[in-house]
């Protein structure tokens, strides 16, 4: 997931002219779709920490030896809660969503959910899988069911729209992700942002395409570097490059690894830093919040000696965590 499609930043720049472990679990507090900026949905909650993370349960094991510290720090960091069709099915997604809204809710914490299961995912690489075609809006829908009632965040399906020029699933990509869109809608506590690729993938203008086909005028906005490394200073002109070109639309920025910024290689490249903490933000541009959506520690698959996507590998967390240090 996360490619680098060999563009970089300066190529588009040029373009456009320019709870499990309650003892170390926290909360940091921060500073809905179309809507200006006063309405941010991370303006006045605490974001949630999930106490079940691959973080939490490392911590947890590693109670009173020398990895303890470098993995609570990544446990009590706020960090998205990413849904797998292969993880929870349609039949047990509901209630996993609705048992994490209820403990944020208790909490006035916001939690911030991944939806991860297009069909064909990834283009059948690193994180292939997902649902099928027949079961993808069904599953949709029981998460839909399982967020009613509560204020949440959705980042709507890393990497699928950016693939969908190279994978020959545009349109396929786009009526899938709308109609997720207008089910996820259903609750007016949803705010919802569609993955928007990163600033070493495609031109604003062709991501622009891409997210008007797929609605992005019925949603919050977009999401940039999920599971990337570009800058922060990158990643925050390129979503407002994109943002002047889809109406204005707001952005969120994964900066959960990008402290030593990118390297041209997306899959577990080495010598990687944290990067800045999650926050809102409100500094005049469009830009909503910095979140960890990717949860650092997770590989990105089988490349550079990681084990399978998703899973806990503890030497990168290390890396992670000494590198920011």
């Amino acid at each position: 997931m996360a490619r680098v499609q060999g563009r970089g930043s300066g190529a588009w720049i040029a373009a456009v002219g320019v709870v499990l472990l309650v003892g170390v679990i926290g909360v940091v507090f921060l500073s809905t779709k179309g809507a200006p900026a006063s309405d941010n949905p991370f303006a006045d909650k605490g974001l949630y920490v999930y106490g079940g993370s691959s973080a939490a349960r490392a911590a947890q094991l590693a109670n009173g030896t020398e990895n303890s510290a470098p993995f609570a720090e990544l446990a009590r960091t706020p960090a998205a809660i990413w849904l797998l069709p292969e993880a929870h099915p349609t039949g047990e997604i509901t209630q996993f969503v609705s048992s994490i809204e209820a403990d944020a809710a208790a909490k006035s914490q916001l939690p911030v959910f991944v939806v991860y299961g297009i069909p064909s995912r990834d283009c059948g690489n690193f994180s292939a899988g997902g649902a099928s075609s027949q079961e993808y809006p069904l599953w949709v829908s029981a998460i839909a069911q399982g967020l009613a009632g509560q204020a949440s965040v959705v980042i709507l399906e890393p990497d699928a729209l950016a693939l969908s020029p190279s994978c020959g699933t545009e349109d396929a990509t786009a009526a899938l992700l709308r109609d997720a869109v207008a089910r996820l809608d259903t609750n007016e506590q949803t705010t919802i942002y569609l993955d928007g690729g990163h600033s070493s993938w495609l031109a604003p203008e062709q991501m622009a395409t891409l997210l008007k086909a797929a609605g992005i005028d019925e949603v919050r906005g977009f999401a940039t570097n999920v599971s990337n490394f570009n800058t922060t200073q990158d990643e925050r002109d390129y979503g407002q490059a994109l943002s002047e070109l889809v109406g204005g639309a707001h952005f969120v920025v994964d900066t959960s690894r990008n402290g030593n910024g990118a390297t041209g290689d997306w899959c577990n490249p080495p010598g990687r830093a944290l990067g800045d903490t999650p926050t809102g933000v409100d500094d005049g541009t469009a830009q909503d919040a910095r979140l960890w959506i990717k949860n650092p520690g997770e590989s990105d698959g089988t490349c550079n000696g990681g084990p399978p996507a998703g899973w806990w590998w503890p030497e990168q967390a290390l890396e992670l965590v000494h590198g920011a240090s």
